[in-house]
């Protein structure tokens, strides 16, 4: 190439995103962004170089490519080895989200008619005095050129929406959250009648809570819902799995992992029931992109097979490192304006292979807490030691839900959590949450994915009251 380079790829991302969020009985704020630009990146001299510019004629183009060669050429100085990148056939393709309703093309009146229906619903409960309903709406377009011969295009869209009650009293307050999963979909995927559907439910469970019984300290079989572990899997198994992490090249916000290279296919991570399925295929999941910001097209693999640790999430950098011939297409950048980084793909816990209900879970359980939902969240820095929360808790006494409890946490090793597992709901039961705002890197690179489960059991965890 002209300019010295070995290698070069460039993204032209266009951005945009809408944010409304109401509370009571007003918008309490509106956001309607687009950005554009472009991202240039390079190996020279062994190194990498990157810039990026929202100047998009030809000689802000030409501009970035020239800096990215410079940054490349004067941290080559400092490199212990050169860069050498997994091997990647040139592909040309498109990829779409499947969308039936353009959700940038319903009037942002009903937007927000909708959300503050959902809070007049709420507040009509007496001892309800906080209502706050949300959406989120998000399109990227993307274009992928390298020197290696690829020229791949998307357009991904993402739509969530939620809503939040608080009851206040006796000194305290406690809130009820429902958030149905966020997906790569159309408007289709915020359905009204569903939301408005679990308003009293969410209100009532919200007033209970406040009311609820202390969480006991002690050991107790857990039961978790779909969306209490999507965050489980997230900080757990998801951080833990990521390449560069294992690595040791990523130690920013609790950035490294016990999970490295020389556990994999000797760690029994979860028992023989627990599978982690990575599928960056999936319809509707939220890292389903068609392609990499590596040109690597989205594919599916395990992380976990029947309790065995045998997977990553990789780049085409950080595969090679550990002699893989081939980078699963993990790596992407939050914008034009930041370089690709290793992030989670779609990871999900898969359904157990028996049919099991979740009432026939309940019911098997002798003594034990059903947890729902999201709360809080530590983790230290090797992903291993953890405390986890939730949204809503019920005490199991002899196969029955008996009343809900308040400030439940459990703590539990990563393995020995996973270990634990001992029964997982069937098919049917299986719910695709996932997470729209995973913070990494330095600077921090925002992005989403999914990670679907079904209700499983957990024998044994510490639980103990958040104080």
């Amino acid at each position: 190439m002209v300019r010295g380079a070995t290698y070069a790829d460039v993204r032209f991302v266009r951005q945009l995103r809408q944010e409304i969020s109401a509370e009571d009985d007003r918008l309490r704020s509106f956001s309607d962004l687009e950005d554009a630009g472009l991202g240039v990146r390079v190996i020279a001299d062994g190194a990498w170089g990157f810039a990026g510019t929202s100047d998009l004629t030809r000689e802000g183009a030409m501009k970035a490519a020239a800096t990215a060669v410079a940054i490349a050429r004067a941290g080559a100085t400092a490199n212990a080895a050169p860069v050498r990148l997994a091997p990647e056939p040139p592909a040309r393709s498109s990829f779409r989200t499947a969308v039936a309703v353009d959700p940038f093309a319903v009037p942002v009146q009903e937007k927000v008619a909708l959300l503050q229906t959902v809070n007049e619903r709420l507040r009509k409960h007496n001892g309800i005095t906080k209502a706050e309903g949300f959406m989120s709406l998000r399109k990227d377009e993307r274009l992928f050129l390298s020197s290696e011969g690829s020229e791949l295009d998307s357009a991904v869209v993402t739509t969530a929406a939620g809503y939040q009650a608080t009851a206040v009293g006796g000194g305290d307050a406690k809130s009820r959250t429902y958030f149905p999963p966020p997906r790569t979909s159309g408007y289709e995927n915020i359905r009204s009648e569903d939301l408005l559907a679990n308003t009293d439910r969410i209100a009532e469970q919200a007033l209970e809570h406040l009311s609820a019984e202390e969480c006991p300290d002690g050991m107790l079989d857990l039961i978790l819902d779909p969306q209490n572990l999507s965050l489980t899997i997230h900080e757990s198994v998801g951080h833990a799995t990521e390449l560069d992490r294992a690595l040791g090249y990523e130690e920013s916000l609790a950035g490294r992992s016990f999970a490295t290279p020389d556990k994999l296919r000797n760690l029994k991570y979860g028992s023989d029931v627990v599978n982690f399925v990575a599928d960056n295929t999936l319809t509707g999941g939220l890292a389903t992109h068609g392609f990499d910001d590596d040109g690597v097209v989205g594919q599916r693999w395990h992380i976990v097979e029947d309790g065995l640790f045998v997977g990553y999430s990789t780049g085409r950098e950080v595969a090679p490192v550990i002699g893989w011939d081939r980078s699963v297409g993990g790596c992407r950048a939050d914008s034009w304006a930041s370089i690709p980084i290793v992030r989670i793909p779609n990871l999900s816990l898969m359904p157990g292979r028996d049919p099991l209900s979740l009432e026939e879970l309940i019911a098997d359980t002798k003594d034990g807490i059903y947890i729902e939902g999201r709360g809080s969240f530590s983790i230290d820095q090797m992903r291993c030691n953890f405390q986890f929360g939730g949204d809503a808790f019920w005490r199991i006494r002899d196969g029955k839900l008996a009343g809900m409890l308040r400030n439940v946490t459990y703590q539990s090793i990563t393995p020995q959590f996973w270990n634990s597992c001992d029964a997982i709901c069937d098919e049917r039961y299986w719910v695709p949450d996932g997470v729209l705002n995973c913070g990494k890197g330095d600077p921090m690179q925002i992005s989403q994915m999914t990670h679907g489960a079904a209700p499983a059991r957990f024998r044994n965890v510490r639980v103990g009251a958040a104080r």
